[in-house]
Order: structure tokens, then C-alpha cells, then sequence
């Protein structure tokens, strides 16, 4: 292939692609971007692009080194690119490139006179990071650079001309070590590795303007026909512009313009994220109420309002956990001589256990049944606090506690009887605390 046809296969492949493309982006013309969200997913963006790139090859590189010849020649080189966008910032690219290297060595007369080198492809798997927007805290993103790296195969025929005029043609020839040797049609195979940087620009929302540089590092020293330092490798670069088509529905913003920040900024913004926002508030705002009214005492007596079922105690009475009085305790008889053991016995709200208090009146009726023997009946009392069946209960263990004590101090059982008598016959009034304390009570009598 002579440069002329080169450059005729690079324009008509121009040409056929921007046609293509034109003819998609005409027929995706109303084209919306959906609404992005910052953790949607690839599935939101178009991914997929395909391009076609011409440019100039040279048998050196940017960053200088070693070369074969002293002067180098500017060649056509062109090809296609196929990419899948990873992320906003990375994505792999497989890449193909044709074309021809050539050199000279001037004022050499002797030895190799100059070089052609047939590049029949160079593909390559590389990786592409974008290194973000100039404007890239923009709401739209135009212009961004790019660096490039990866790994490839390349196929490549060297011809040389000796300083006499003889031609040598790789091609079926016998050159270089014996495992350097190839048939007629055969290429010369090799490893190399592309490295490179450059600029895009955002023509539409469907085609990038690419310009670009790629050093590629071929691990071999026959790329140009000579086998000059033994140890050293060969290497060539391809300057390009060329251009990118994103394929996929127009209805998807493309994912290698997409600027985070501004997506981020959409997202907090969104109406209806912001509606949500409002109620979380509304949400938070009544529980706090809600906390404050748990911790509302009116009556100060360290019982929530919520849980007190005596609201309105006076300051500095004693209450239980329900915000109730305390009961008063019943009073002692100090003189121990004028105790019968017939008094009343006085119990705790809700309780059926015996008080302290209690023992000088049981101790005295235990001695006086044991003494001079008779039965007595235990008559147990409740105040009106709580349901009528429950009174019922809780004044039948008041008379049994009373029992209990006294057969445990030596009392036969058979002489004493229990009956309860719940809430009957109060001995005073249970519309106060000191009526209901009263009520709560054992009464024994002779039988």
C-alpha cells in the first residue's frame, strides 16, 4: 500500500463515518438527558463509542533515546478505536492502527542507507483516564484531557537499502538470527506497549474531536530492519486527531462527560428529594415533642404526667411510681400492757404482707390462743382502688398472712378461720387517702 492510497482509505473512512454519525444524531434530534442520580449505575449513561483516527508515524519517540538512523521521516498513519466508558473517569479502549515508518542516515557510506517499514497493524488494549474538565465545576463539560496505557500485538514487514543500493526485503528473506525468518506473506510479529496523552473536545452531544499523542515501545530491535545495539528495543509514535461517535439511546447523557459534582448538586437540589428532607423534619420535630411531653411533671413529684395517675400532688409528698401518695403508716402502740392482740392490723396499698408494726398485736393474740384456747376468725379488708374481684383476692391474703404468722408461733391451726371480705364494710370514707389506708386492714374476732 503507497501513501496515496493511504490517505485516499483515510478520507473516504472520514467521510463515511461522519456521515454515519450525522445521519444518528439527525435522527436522535430531540435529544433529552434523563435525570441522573450519583449512585444510579452505568445503566443511566451511554457507555459504548466508536472512532476513526489519521495522523503522522515516526520512528522516534518525545522523550528522545536511542535510534537507528539519524534522520527520521513523517508517515501517514490512520485507524479505528472502540471504547467502553467504566466510570466518569476510566475506560477501555481497543485500538488499531496502519501505516508506514522510514529513516534515513545521512553522510552515513556505509552500512544501512535507509529504512521502510510496512506497519500492516498495531491493536491494543489500553486503558483510558480521564483527567477531568478544564471547567469542570461547570454544569456542562466541554473540553477534557486524557492519558492513555495498555498492551498490544503488532505486525510489521521491514525493507532496508543498503549504502551500494541493494535492496533487502524482509519478506521471504533470510535476515537477522534464523528464528527471525518468515515466508513471503508473513509479518514480523511482535509485543509492544502504547503510552500516551491528549484532548478531547465536545463537538455534539454524539461526536468528540480527539488530538492525541501515543509513544509505543516495541519489545524487539528489527522494527527498522537493523540490529544495531544487541540489547537496546525499538520504538515509534503516532500523532492523531480524530473523531469519536457515542453510540446508544439519546434519552442517556454520556458517562464520559458526566460531571459529578454537578450530578451530586442536582440530586440535594431534586424537589422530591427535598420534600422528603421536609418531612424527615416534621418526623424529627414530633418525636422531640413527643420526648419533651415524657419529661413534662406538672406536680413536680418526679412522676411524668404521662404515668401519673395522682396528678396534682402536693409538694413534698412521698408517691409511689404511679405518682400516688405513700400510705401513712398506722400507728404504733407504745404501751406493749394494753395491747389485747384484738386490734386492728394495718396494711400497705396493695399488699398483703405483714408490717413490724403489726407484731406486738399477733404476738399477743397467739399468746392468749395458746394460753386459754378458743378460735378466732381473721376478717380481711381492702380499700375500693382496683376491681371488686381483685379486692376480694388481696383481702383473703391479708387474712392469711395474719393465720400464717399465728400457726407459725405455735398456734393450732384449727383455731383460727379466714374469710374476705373485699371491700365491704369500710370503717371510713375511701374518697381520701387517709379514709383508704383505714380500709386496708385484718380484723379478728371470737368465734
Amino acid at each position: 500500500m503507497n501513501y496515496s492510497t493511504l490517505k485516499k482509505s483515510v478520507a473516504l473512512s472520514l467521510v463515511a463515518l461522519t456521515g454515519v454519525a450525522s445521519l444518528a444524531v439527525a435522527q436522535d434530534a430531540p435529544a433529552t438527558t434523563s435525570a441522573t442520580k450519583v449512585f444510579g449505575g452505568r445503566g443511566q449513561y451511554r457507555t459504548w463509542s466508536i472512532g476513526v483516527h489519521g495522523g503522522v508515524l515516526m520512528p522516534v519517540v518525545a522523550i528522545g533515546g536511542s535510534n537507528d538512523f539519524n534522520k527520521w521521516d513523517a508517515n501517514l498513519g490512520y485507524g479505528l478505536n472502540i471504547r467502553k466508558q467504566l466510570g466518569h473517569s476510566f475506560g477501555l479502549e481497543l485500538n488499531g492502527t496502519r501505516g508506514k515508518l522510514s529513516g534515513t542516515n545521512e553522510g552515513i557510506t556505509s552500512g544501512v542507507r535507509e529504512f521502510e517499514t510496512e506497519l500492516q497493524y498495531a491493536v491494543d488494549l489500553r486503558g483510558v483516564v480521564n483527567l477531568g474538565s478544564i471547567d469542570f465545576l461547570r454544569r456542562e463539560n466541554s473540553v477534557g484531557f486524557f492519558l492513555t496505557a495498555g498492551a498490544g500485538m503488532l505486525a510489521y514487514a521491514p525493507k532496508v537499502t543498503l549504502s551500494n543500493g541493494t535492496v533487502i526485503d524482509w519478506k521471504g528473506k533470510a535476515i537477522g538470527p534464523a528464528d527471525d525468518r518468515h515466508d513471503a506473506k508473513d509479518y514480523v510479529k511482535g509485543f509492544y506497549i502504547p503510552v500516551g496523552a491528549g484532548v478531547k473536545f465536545k463537538v455534539s452531544e454524539r461526536v468528540n474531536f480527539n488530538l492525541g499523542y501515543t509513544m509505543n515501545f516495541v519489545d524487539a530491535d528489527n522494527l527498522d530492519g537493523v540490529y544495531a545495539k544487541g540489547q537496546t528495543k525499538d520504538k515509534f509514535s503516532y500523532g492523531y486527531a480524530g473523531l469519536e461517535f457515542s453510540l446508544g439511546s439519546s434519552a442517556k447523557p454520556s458517562l464520559e462527560w458526566t460531571n459529578p459534582l454537578a450530578t451530586m448538586y442536582d440530586e440535594l437540589k431534586d424537589p422530591t428529594l427535598r420534600q422528603e428532607v421536609e418531612a424527615l423534619k416534621n418526623r424529627v420535630s414530633a418525636v422531640e415533642k413527643s420526648v419533651e411531653d415524657l419529661k413534662k411533671d406538672t406536680d413536680g413529684d418526679g412522676v411524668a404526667d404521662q404515668f401519673d395517675k395522682c396528678p396534682g400532688t402536693p409538694a413534698g409528698t412521698a408517691v409511689d411510681g404511679s405518682g400516688c401518695p405513700l400510705p401513712k403508716p398506722a400507728p404504733v402502740e407504745t404501751a406493749a400492757s394494753n395491747v389485747t392482740g384484738f386490734e386492728k392490723i394495718g396494711f400497705d396499698f396493695n399488699s398483703s404482707v405483714l408490717k413490724t408494726e403489726s407484731y406486738p398485736t399477733l404476738d399477743k393474740l397467739s399468746s392468749v390462743l395458746r394460753e386459754n384456747g378458743g378460735k378466732v376468725t381473721v376478717n380481711g379488708y381492702a380499700s375500693s382502688e382496683g376491681t371488686a374481684a381483685y379486692n376480694l383476692k388481696l383481702s383473703k391474703d391479708r387474712a392469711n398472712s395474719v393465720k400464717t404468722y399465728l400457726v407459725n408461733s405455735g398456734v393450732n391451726a384449727s383455731q383460727v378461720a379466714t374469710k374476705g371480705n373485699g371491700e365491704a364494710n369500710p370503717i371510713a370514707s375511701n374518697d381520701t387517702e387517709e379514709g383508704r389506708i383505714q380500709n386496708r386492714r385484718v380484723e379478728t374476732a371470737r368465734n
